[in-house]
């Protein structure tokens, strides 16, 4: 495939062009820039990151405008690539003098000299194979929430950042905000005790669940390279309105409600008590009646609501219950709510007006907290006790707060891995909690499973994976008690896509 846009920022250099440069490098006459050199780990003279941005529109559109717009002005969109051309269009608009291309592979077989970065925002299934890609040619990456589709992704995107030594940012901007240092400030000062539960929730999804498998098929658009689309995922005929967001309420594609805002919303957690993995986990799971007692599970199809319980065993010896609610479900109401209070406000720390997105509830042994995704605008309940509060800031916030969030790895990028601090790192943070949150979506494809059974001289449709509490061993990367569940921890590319392999 041809690059439609020959018109490149920095150009290729020819090889005698190169050791000219290099030459008066040595000599102390030029700087090389640094998508020159490159080189895992390699931190070159320059003040400029170069970035290839892997998805043009939704939050590729949202992440570009962040990078491109640095206060600092150090960092160049270099190249563009999207398989739809709709979606391209506006961003190849902006940046004229970007190269483009619909594959990234043929991105980075062409141009990885000249880029030092990759952002990425695509649909979750090809999240993995794109970021591990990059990491291995040693670019930096930044790349959307939920790093990946499945667990045993999460766990080779953890080891890689180490291995190939770059940095990585996942896309939850909730961690940089100053809601989470106040969330730390208050919890370190024993505001509310101990805590031993912890509700999070959110309004999603805001698109199709539970639903059936389209039977329609109908011609793929001109703009769109559909196989591109697909990637590792296996081969279907083209479904419209699937693209470019409603792909999240199906399994091959997407993760669901709780992979769009788990990592925002149950991150606060996961990070103030450094919880690492999980020991068990239980869920329950609506699912829907096609007639008297005749339930229909749509196995394509994440279901449209759910309760999740993780354990997590805590430093201090207790264990610590994390809940997770969607589909429009949300815990009590707090006895400290006033009852003229509105609940969504108030537990979710929103502002009158915005956009209801969720939050969560800090229970402790003296108190409670309510926050809103990401940690942001912290209260304590009952609300009358936020007037009083005298607590020092101890931790330096993020200049910027939430925008920082992709500010700070452009910085931590230039000054080369391990110089800089990142929130949201894939080793040590990002993985782990992706991981997490992917766990529960394996228990909700077990909710739904129907396995066949022989009783007497029938054969029955059973679901045996439903109301087990799931052990899990971290270290093995495996449900102990279910073994039909551990099918679910790594899918099979479609030929042609691949692997993962460090």
């Amino acid at each position: 495939m041809s690059n439609d846009n020959p018109v490149h920022e920095p150009r290729r250099l020819s090889r005698a062009e190169f050791l000219k440069t290099a030459a008066m490098a040595t000599a102390g006459f030029y700087i090389v820039p640094r998508h020159v050199l490159g080189g895992k780990g390699y931190v070159a003279p320059s003040d400029t990151l170069y970035i290839a941005a892997i998805g043009c529109g939704g939050e590729g559109e949202n992440d570009i405008h962040h990078f491109a717009n640095a206060p600092k002005k150090n960092a160049v969109i270099a190249y563009l690539c999207d398989v739809d051309q709709r979606m391209a269009a506006p961003r190849r608009k902006e940046f004229p003098k970007a190269g483009f291309y619909e594959d990234w592979r043929e991105l980075y077989e062409k141009e990885h000299a000249h880029f030092d970065a990759v952002t990425i925002a695509i649909p979750d299934h090809n999240h993995a194979i794109v970021a591990l890609r990059a990491m291995q040619m040693g670019k930096h990456v930044y790349l959307q929430k939920p790093l990946t589709h499945d667990i045993y992704e999460a766990r080779i995107l953890t080891e890689a950042a180490k291995k190939y030594k770059v940095v990585t940012q996942m896309g939850d901007q909730g961690a940089s905000c100053d809601g989470m240092r106040t969330l730390r400030e208050w919890l370190e000062a024993g505001l509310i005790g101990d805590v031993h539960t912890v509700y999070n929730w959110t309004n999603r999804p805001v698109w199709p669940q539970g639903i059936p498998w389209p039977k329609d098929h109908p011609p793929v658009p001109k703009e769109l390279n559909w196989d591109l689309w697909l990637g590792t995922a296996e081969y279907v005929d083209y479904i419209d309105n699937l693209v470019p967001f409603n792909w999240r309420g199906w399994w091959r594609f997407g993760t669901g409600a709780l992979g769009d805002m788990g990592c925002h919303i149950i991150g606060p957690a996961f990070k103030l008590f450094d919880l690492g993995y999980p020991t068990e986990i239980t869920c329950s799971a609506v699912t829907l009646y096609s007639g008297i007692f005749q339930e229909a599970f749509y196995q394509e199809s994440i279901p449209p609501a759910s309760i999740l319980r993780y354990i997590f065993p805590l430093k201090n010896g207790r264990n610590l219950r994390l809940y997770w609610m969607d589909g429009g479900l949300i815990p009590d109401r707090p006895d400290e709510l006033d009852p003229s209070v509105n609940e969504n406000e108030a537990l979710a720390a929103i502002p009158p007006g915005d956009d209801y997105e969720g939050g969560s509830l800090f229970i402790g042994t003296h108190g409670k907290i309510a926050c809103g995704w990401g940690g942001n605008n912290p209260r304590l309940l009952p609300l009358s006790l936020n007037e009083d509060i005298r607590i020092p800031e101890k931790y330096p916030r993020v200049p910027g707060g939430m925008d920082g969030h992709w500010w700070q790895w452009i910085d931590a990028c230039l000054a080369g891995y391990g110089n800089a601090e990142v929130d949201s790192p894939f080793e040590g943070y990002a993985g782990p909690l992706t991981e997490t949150v992917l766990m529960g979506n394996l228990l909700l494809r077990c909710f739904t499973l129907q396995m066949q059974e022989k009783r007497g001289n029938q054969t029955v449709l059973t679901s045996p994976g439903r109301y087990i509490t799931y052990q899990w061993d971290a270290r093995q990367m495996r449900i102990t008690n279910f073994e039909p569940a551990n099918q679910f921890l790594r899918r099979t590319y479609r030929k042609g896509w691949g692997d993962l392999e460090l």
